[in-house]
């Protein structure tokens, strides 16, 4: 579904499109889903404030540009480094996915960012180098770095189920 500027619906269609993708990306780096919404709430709220876009994937970008930068200032906030959430994690995964989401959760924020664009996301190492600002060779360390930990996590759970 492309999505075009001049439609009436364009926040609408984006919305539908994106919402869910801006919910995963600041849920994994928040790591409670209220904050994640209310970060999915500012996005679409910047993006009715954007001039026209050109393309889709450009759109898509930005998207995820200011999810992350939005999830970073979200954690810089006085109020956020003050509260605690209060809905209990267990309630919104499968066991299977806590697992995963715990395993994630190991690793530094910027292999996750890079781990989740890489596979879920289907973007390119140049790509996600240019939607974070880094350089390739950054990115491509953090995702082989990722996959290493990944790697050594899963392997070191493996080794406690069987004991």
């Amino acid at each position: 579904m492309d999505i075009t500027w001049n439609d009436d619906n364009f926040i609408q269609e984006a919305v539908e499109k994106y919402s869910d993708m801006v919910i995963r990306i600041a849920f994994q780096n928040l790591k409670n889903m209220p904050d994640a919404e209310d970060v999915a709430q500012e996005v679409f709220i910047k993006l009715m404030k954007l001039p026209a876009y050109n393309s889709n994937e450009h759109l898509k970008a930005w998207i995820i540009r200011v999810t992350i930068n939005q999830c970073k200032d979200l954690k810089k906030s006085f109020w956020n480094r003050k509260t605690q959430a209060l809905i209990d994690q267990d309630q919104l995964f499968t066991e299977e996915q806590k697992g995963v989401m715990e395993e994630l959760w190991k690793l530094p924020e910027n292999y996750r960012n890079t781990v989740y664009l890489y596979y879920y996301e289907e973007y390119t190492i140049p790509e996600i180098a240019n939607l974070l600002n880094k350089k390739v060779n950054t990115v491509s360390s953090w995702l082989r770095r990722a996959k290493i930990k990944l790697r050594d996590i899963l392997m070191e759970r493996e080794f406690d189920y069987e004991k």
